[in-house]
């Protein structure tokens, strides 16, 4: 737990790759799930967020 914490502070790739496809999950959840509208109505921006912090994450050095 520490090396995550530690690797967001450091800007390492895999730290935010991990936090990003988090995020991008929750996306996709929020639109899959048939209940609250207002997850229904922030998903897409949810995931477009995950996936744009991926691809720019992705571009952070390595552990």
């Amino acid at each position: 737990m520490t090396h995550f914490f530690s690797g967001l502070f450091r800007f390492r790739r895999g730290a935010w790759e991990a936090l990003a496809t988090v995020i991008i999950a929750i996306g996709v959840f929020m639109l899959m799930q048939p209940f609250v509208m207002w997850a229904y109505t922030y998903s897409f921006i949810t995931t477009l967020i995950g996936t744009l912090m991926f691809i720019i994450v992705s571009h952070f050095p390595s552990d």
